[in-house]
């Protein structure tokens, strides 16, 4: 679960090939309803369009459980497979790609499909804005208020963030830290309190 690269905003490519129009576009998508969603968006903008491509990698990019791609009416294994092929190469997360297709009269052939719509998709890959996502676990933790004022030095000094305060008896949080962090704050944290505070994940 270490950081990775999703889009920072949509992002299309055209080109035309012997006459076919292929209009590739990518968005950040965050989750597989998501996805689908955006899919369906660029059907109703293009509904004279003869193929709708796509395919996903609609979490991080090592989740095998969040793919998935759609020939639309191409043959089979010449559109979606080398579009996701593509994503997965560039090892970026939370994206779906979709081509429009606008049929020319001229036929491609397999190989040509595979060129025009992976290749489209590699194309829109290197003009992505792009940003870095880091994956955050949350926990709570309870502490005495006077060490309070450590402990948020910590969260800072590890990267984490404070999502919530609940002053009673002691004081209880809930704080979110990146996922490459918990192991180095954990360790701080026994240490500081002799090991008498522990995190409790947040499911």
């Amino acid at each position: 679960m270490d950081a990775y690269d999703i889009p920072a905003g949509l992002f299309s490519f055209s080109e035309e090939i012997k006459k076919s129009r292929f209009i590739t576009l990518l968005a950040h998508t965050d989750g597989v309803e998501a996805a689908r969603a955006f899919v369906q968006q660029i059907k109703s903008e293009h509904p004279s369009a003869r193929h709708h491509c796509w395919a996903w990698v609609a979490g991080a990019p090592a989740d095998s459980q969040q793919l998935g791609f759609s020939d639309d009416g191409e043959p089979s294994g010449t559109a979606g497979k080398p579009m996701l092929a593509q994503l997965m190469g560039n090892n970026i997360g939370e994206i779906t790609a979709v081509v429009v297709r606008y049929y020319g009269g001229i036929q491609l052939g397999t190989g040509g499909l595979v060129k025009a719509y992976g290749g489209g998709v590699q194309q829109a890959l290197k003009g992505l804005p792009r940003q870095q996502k880091v994956p955050m676990l949350t926990f709570t933790l309870s502490v005495d208020y006077a060490q309070l004022a450590e402990i948020e030095r910590m969260v800072a000094r590890f990267q984490g963030v404070m999502l919530n305060s609940e002053f009673l008896q002691c004081v209880s949080l809930t704080l979110a830290l990146p996922h490459a962090q918990v192991a180095g704050f954990t360790q701080n944290l026994t240490d500081f309190s002799r090991g008498t505070l522990h995190l409790t994940p947040v499911r």
